[in-house]
């Protein structure tokens, strides 16, 4: 059974863990997502992407170092850059939006282990999804499977930074 999950926000992932931890990429780009027309507004907006990504930031010095006093000053922080109000209204229901989540976000304070990001595993994912489309799919049930099987193998090994030629051949030759 998996106990924490980290991952973005769609709801389908909601009942399959104990936790869920968010993925903090995938919140930043709801805020690369805003289009500002006013100048002063781009400006709000750009200063504000300034501080999420330096929090970001924070939280990965985090990850490497904790200690409760950190995570008291991090969480204060999320406040802070949440919770106040910009002025401009699109900028401001993305953060109420964020607040909504902090429990989901901040879970890294209470577990540091967890990565901020789930990017790696969609970066696999989409592999595996692109390789299907080019050959158009498989044929069987089993073949599926070996398929399966086959381009995780393939990721695995990437991310560990073995050749996979060299795996296959001395785990089966």
């Amino acid at each position: 059974m998996v106990h924490t999950l980290v991952c973005d926000d769609a709801p389908q992932f909601k009942l399959i863990t104990d936790e869920l931890a968010l993925c903090w990429v995938h919140e930043g780009r709801h805020y690369k997502k805003l289009s500002p027309v006013v100048a002063c507004h781009q400006e709000l907006l750009d200063q504000f992407l300034d501080e999420f990504w330096d929090y970001y930031r924070e939280l990965l010095a985090y990850t490497d170092s904790p200690s409760a006093e950190l995570a008291r000053e991090l969480k204060s922080k999320f406040w802070k850059l949440f919770d106040t109000k910009s002025g401009y209204e699109q900028l401001d229901e993305r953060k109420r939006l964020t607040v909504a989540k902090a429990s989901e976000l901040l879970l890294v304070l209470e577990h540091p282990e967890l990565p901020l990001h789930n990017n790696p595993a969609e970066l696999a994912a989409r592999t595996m999804v692109q390789r299907r489309n080019i050959s158009y799919a498989t044929q069987t049930t089993e073949g599926t499977k070996a398929w399966d099987t086959f381009m995780s193998l393939v990721a695995t090994t990437r991310k560990l930074g073995i050749s996979f030629f060299e795996y296959v051949r001395s785990a089966y030759f």
